[in-house]
């Protein structure tokens, strides 16, 4: 399992683009994430799944709450990352009103994810492998601060949280 001091696991991410350019196209683009946490700090959290309660109705939007606030603590980008298609991550983007704030990142066959050591088995739920809910601080890749949380709960993961850490 990642830890803090590591260095993120090569992989890829796709994101869903709603506009043409720098590069991209419109619909899934695929990223590298090596390249992507290159000379930036970001913050990337990771949740079970698109659309789902706590989710949508806490997590995604106490980031999109206070992206300003960890943007002026020093953070570069904010990731959310799901065990979801690009498509769904796209939608829920859009749903979430995140554009310009939190990019939308899809681990599809969560292979990133397990990289990481961080998978949660929901097959039993009928949702198969999915990723451990957690947040993150990552600086040109390496891992500063690693927040994990215990099955089915949201204490460390969420915004303030991080934005805490990213202040100190």
């Amino acid at each position: 399992m990642i830890k803090v001091g590591d260095k993120l696991p090569a992989g890829k991410l796709q994101e869903y683009v709603e506009v043409e350019g720098n590069g991209c196209s419109i619909g899934p683009n695929t990223f590298d994430v090596e390249k992507e946490l290159a000379g930036k700090k970001v913050a990337i959290f990771a949740l079970p799944g698109a659309f789902t309660p706590t989710c949508s109705a806490k997590h995604v939007p106490g980031y999109v709450e206070h992206a300003d606030k960890l943007k002026g603590a020093g953070v570069d980008e904010i990731w959310c990352v799901s065990v979801n298609d690009a498509f769904v991550m796209g939608a829920w983007g859009r749903d979430q009103k995140t554009g310009g704030k939190v990019r939308m990142m899809a681990d599809g066959s969560a292979e990133w994810t397990r990289a990481l050591g961080l998978t949660l088995d929901l097959t039993a739920k009928g949702m198969g492998v999915r990723s451990q809910r957690f947040s993150m601080l990552v600086d040109d890749g390496v891992v500063k601060t690693l927040n994990i949380e215990a099955p089915g709960k949201f204490e460390v993961s969420n915004a303030e949280t991080l934005l805490s850490q990213a202040a100190a």
